[in-house]
C-alpha cells in the first residue's frame, strides 16, 4: 500500500512546472501595446518592441514553452533557405508550443522587414528587430515560458501581476 501511494504521488506530481514561477526565465508579450520583456530572477533583463498578428486571433494568447531554437531558420512556407535576405524569419527562430504545435509554427523571430516591428502584420508569430532577437536568443534556454496576453496594462505591471518582478 505504501509503495502504491508513493507511486501515485510521483505520477501526480508534475515533473515540469505548470506555470512560470518567479526566478525562471520568462518572456512576456503584450499584444495590445506590441511590447515584450525578458524576465529572470525578478528583474527585467531586456525590453523590446514586437510585431504581432494582423488580426487579434492570429497570435495565440496564453502560456507556452520554447521548444525549438534555430539560427538562420529555413522558411518552409515559401521554400526560402536560412540566411537568404528574402527570408521573413530573419536570423533567429525560437518556436513555442501554441495550439498543440511543436514549436515550428508559432515563434519569436527576426524579420527582413524591420519597419514592420510595432505593427499588427504577422500571420501569428512575434517578430523582433534583428538586434533584439539575436540578443534574446543567446539568453533564452529551451523550456523558457512565453506568456502572451492582450492587456491595457503596461508590460511591467503585467509582470508584477504574474509575480515575475517585484
Amino acid at each position: 500500500m505504501k509503495t502504491a501511494l508513493i507511486l501515485l504521488t510521483f505520477i501526480l506530481s508534475p515533473v515540469w512546472p505548470l506555470a512560470a514561477t518567479p526566478g525562471d526565465p520568462s518572456i512576456i508579450v503584450n499584444k495590445e501595446t506590441n511590447e515584450g520583456i525578458f524576465v529572470q530572477e525578478g528583474k527585467i533583463l531586456q525590453q523590446f518592441t514586437v510585431a504581432t498578428g494582423e488580426s487579434a486571433e492570429l497570435t495565440p494568447e496564453g502560456e507556452f514553452t520554447i521548444t525549438v531554437k534555430a539560427k538562420n531558420p529555413y522558411y518552409r512556407r515559401k521554400n526560402i533557405p536560412g540566411g537568404d535576405p528574402e527570408n521573413p524569419l530573419g536570423t533567429r527562430w525560437m518556436g513555442f508550443d501554441a495550439r498543440g504545435t511543436d514549436g515550428r509554427i508559432y515563434g519569436l523571430h527576426g524579420t527582413n522587414r524591420e519597419s514592420s516591428i510595432g505593427q499588427y502584420v504577422t500571420q501569428g508569430c512575434i517578430r523582433l528587430h534583428k538586434d533584439a532577437i539575436e540578443a534574446l536568443y543567446e539568453k533564452i534556454p529551451l523550456g523558457t515560458k512565453v506568456i502572451i496576453t492582450s492587456s491595457p496594462y503596461s508590460i511591467d505591471t503585467i509582470a508584477r501581476q504574474k509575480g515575475m518582478i517585484k
